[in-house]
């Protein structure tokens, strides 16, 4: 549920949509991290200005925690 409201989110924001990839590793019992793969040219529109497009993402996917009781951790990686 939260990758995909992730990926559907990250692509209205990057230049290169279709190259878009979530990957979800559970952490822990109530921990996960989810990492966006998005292309080299991409990763600075989602980072954002001093990390403020990323940080108000991982606002908006700590609210998910009211829903399932997992937390999530969001991580931006680029693709070589």
């Amino acid at each position: 549920m939260v990758e995909n409201f992730l990926k559907e989110y990250a692509k209205l924001i990057v230049d290169y949509p279709n190259k878009i990839s979530t990957e979800r590793i559970e952490l822990g019992e109530n921990f996960a991290e989810i990492i966006l793969y998005v292309d080299k040219a991409d990763t600075g529109k989602l980072i954002g200005k001093n990390g403020k497009m990323i940080n108000a993402i991982k606002t908006f996917v700590s609210a998910f925690k009211s829903k399932d009781a997992t937390s999530y951790r969001v991580t931006v990686k680029a693709l070589e």
